[in-house]
């Protein structure tokens, strides 16, 4: 097993600044990094994208992975795609995060789909989704860019929580003209939701774009939980997944001592 890991520095040193945040992983042995996004409005201004690209390449590490502006994620929005009162927003997003992702040589960015409203039918939703998800591809794929879509769990009116779920939005996009969204795996995230991870594996093979891990339960890092991630990690490669590991959990202890688990060499993307 062959597959490199990238530290997501929303939820990792999340003790330091967000500008400070590359360089701490840096320090720690990685060569690649992945933001939700990191902005609390869909649109910064062009100084505060210009002082987080400058952070990122200072740093001298890789932007693998970047969500569109999602709401506010700390007070249960999960994502703008399919929430009508908010699409315009999410459509302002979308050449901002595309343009910092070209920028920073990033190719895959998360479109979290978002709950379900009290204003809207779940049909209006999907549909409004399908719509804003052909806009983002079409926005990525000038750049050979892919927009992942991505099963959550812990967000009770959020309708994506299998794989199976979320290819078959994949299926009414790519239906519509375009051909680069993904599956965004979270090994975590389907097990906690009941699904069979390893049955996902196999539907998935082919259509996954990045895979995140966390133990399961507590969402901490690999050892503290009870799922078998070297397992589904190699049960992913077997399948010919060799894209980027993102490792999305919330250290148990401090920021620094929560990669103990893996070795410094196989930090590295030229470990």
């Amino acid at each position: 097993m062959d597959l490199t890991y990238d530290v997501n520095l929303s939820i990792l040193f999340t003790e330091l600044p967000l500008l400070e945040r590359p360089q701490a992983a840096k320090q720690a042995g990685f060569d690649a990094v992945e933001f939700w996004w990191p902005w609390s409005v869909a649109v910064p201004s062009d100084s505060e994208v210009e002082e987080f690209a400058t952070a990122v390449t200072d740093a001298d590490v890789q932007l693998v992975g970047l969500n569109f502006f999602a709401g506010d994620m700390a007070g249960g929005d999960r994502g703008l795609v399919s929430w009508p009162a908010r699409s315009s927003e999410f459509r302002d997003n979308i050449d901002v995060t595309v343009a910092l992702g070209e920028r920073l040589g990033c190719r895959a960015f998360n479109a979290l789909y978002g709950n379900r409203t009290d204003d809207s039918t779940p049909e209006e939703q999907d549909d409004l989704a399908i719509q804003n998800l052909v806009l983002a591809g079409k926005a990525a794929q000038r750049f050979g860019g892919i927009v992942l879509v991505e099963p959550v769990s812990g967000a009770p009116r959020y309708p994506l929580l299998t794989a199976a779920e979320a290819l078959k939005v994949i299926d009414r996009a790519s239906a519509e003209g375009v051909d680069n969204l993904r599956l965004l795996f979270d090994i975590y995230h389907l097990a906690v939701n009941g699904d069979d991870v390893d049955a996902a594996i196999d539907a998935s093979a082919g259509r996954i774009g990045h895979v995140q891990i966390a133990d399961a339960p507590g969402r901490n890092e690999p050892g503290t939980g009870t799922l078998d991630i070297d397992y589904y990690l190699s049960r992913l490669a077997a399948t010919g997944y060799d894209g980027w590991v993102g490792l999305e959990y919330k250290p148990s202890g401090k920021s620094a001592d929560a990669f103990d688990w893996l070795p410094l060499e196989r930090r590295s993307a030229n470990g």
